[in-house]
């Protein structure tokens, strides 16, 4: 037979019981800690392998804050000239989606109103009893508790020098509000968002100018070479339109370039040359095929060119001469690149004396 069971067994039976449940909940929060931690490094993970592109990046944040936080669903926010543009989604129900795509406008009461507003995180335990779905009964806000069953959510503003970029949003289909550490952590990922959105927009501006400084020490040496072959070329006019021909077809990646003098015949719209002598600046053509003026079929049946470009040479305010450049697709040549060749012309010459040259570069 047993004996009877103590104050001091059961004393330790309590202890025991309690430590136990200490155990537990230190185990529950390493994991959920280790959980934060692994979403905060995939989300590092993305941004390091995704240089210049957010999208990746939106993706990756929405859907571990989503995930982590045991969300039912999530949307990411970006506000553009004020106005508000969904740049991610994560498990959003589809006819909540296409609702908000054909009539989007929030209340102001809407908690992301209020977010955008005070540029402060929301915090909605049941949004059943929000002004905007109670009493208002503003359609999204109906909507949003009737189709996409919201009941608690979430609304973290993205910031950048105190000014509103966007925000994070995610929501549950229960009434059960976020812990402080989850929302410290969808607050932590709205961080990294407008990081990743100053990165993209950095690294952008230094390709856009690592690309400009190569244009134009491109069009830098192409004049240089034009200069040397003038100053070498005296009598040699051909030589010197050659080269023009020849360097602007490369600089604005064409693949036939013809330098032709001014002639009577060109004019009107009809042709390319009557364009540039009518309004005495660059003209482009995209597509010749689909250009009702344009009647120099044989460009497009012959030669196979379905873009040109013609500019102006221009002599003491007359235009003398007309380089076009030409392609077989239907692909816009770059205008910015084709200003230089009106600038390298720097000896007089005579219209008389100029004669087509057409440089044919193959396709590319």
């Amino acid at each position: 037979m047993a004996p009877p069971a103590t104050s001091t067994d059961a004393t330790l039976q309590e202890q025991v019981s309690i430590l136990t449940r200490e155990l537990a909940d230190a185990r529950e929060q390493l994991a959920a800690a280790l959980q934060q931690q692994n979403a905060s490094s995939e989300v590092l993970n993305v941004i390091s392998r995704s240089p210049g592109e957010l999208q990746p990046v939106f993706d990756t944040i929405l859907q571990e804050a989503t995930r982590v936080c045991q969300a039912n669903f999530g949307l990411m926010i970006r506000y553009e000239e004020g106005s508000p543009h969904p740049i991610a989604f994560f498990g959003v129900p589809q006819a909540f989606v296409e609702l908000a795509e054909r009539d989007g406008t929030l209340s102001e009461h809407a908690p992301s109103a209020r977010a955008a507003r005070t540029k402060q995180t929301v915090h909605v335990a049941d949004f059943t009893k929000e002004y905007a779905y109670a009493v208002e009964r503003h359609p999204m806000a109906v909507a949003g508790a009737e189709i996409a069953g919201i009941r608690t959510l979430l609304v973290v503003p993205m910031l950048k020098e105190g000014d509103l970029i966007g925000n994070i949003s995610i929501y549950r289909q229960e009434v059960r509000p976020f812990t402080d550490k989850q929302i410290a952590l969808v607050q932590n990922f709205a961080a990294q968002a407008v990081i990743a959105i100053e990165n993209a927009r950095l690294l952008n501006e230094l390709r856009q100018r690592t690309d400009d400084l190569t244009e134009a020490l491109g069009q830098q040496s192409a004049t240089a070479d034009v200069l040397k072959l003038i100053s070498r070329s005296t009598f040699d006019l051909q030589s010197v339109l050659d080269t023009l021909a020849e360097s602007a077809a490369r600089l604005c990646e064409a693949e036939m370039a013809l330098d032709t003098a001014v002639f009577s015949a060109a004019a009107g719209r009809r042709t390319i040359m009557g364009r540039v002598l009518q309004e005495r600046r660059a003209v482009q053509i995209a597509d010749l095929a689909s250009d009702p003026d344009y009647k120099l079929t044989e460009a497009i049946t012959i030669a196979k060119i379905r873009t040109l470009l013609g500019v102006p040479l221009m002599r003491e305010g007359e235009p003398i001469g007309v380089m076009n450049l030409a392609v077989s697709g239907s692909r816009p040549l770059p205008t910015s690149r084709s200003s230089w060749w009106l600038h390298s012309r720097t000896k007089p010459s005579s219209p008389s004396r100029m004669r087509g040259c057409l440089l044919s570069y193959g396709s590319r």
